[in-house]
């Protein structure tokens, strides 16, 4: 995870959401101690209709932010 700033209260991290199938990229700026699932819902994505996945592992969705890029994988239409 990449992290700027001076001291916890201040710490930004990136993470790359590649999502798939659709092949978009959104680059999410986030508090130190958020979640998938908090980032998920900030950038309008329902948590429910999609997996985070890093490589062939799927992420809890109530797990901190620690990977610098993961895939979402859409699982039901969005429209």
């Amino acid at each position: 995870m990449l992290f700027s700033g001076c001291n916890n209260t201040t710490v930004v991290a990136f993470c790359r959401f590649v999502l798939k199938p659709e092949g978009g990229v959104i680059l999410h700026r986030c508090r130190h101690d958020e979640t998938y699932e908090e980032a998920l819902l900030a950038l309008g994505i329902n948590p429910d209709t999609v997996l985070v996945m890093k490589g062939r592992r799927s992420l809890p969705i109530d797990e901190k932010i620690e990977e610098e890029e993961v895939e979402i994988l859409l699982t039901c239409s969005r429209g």
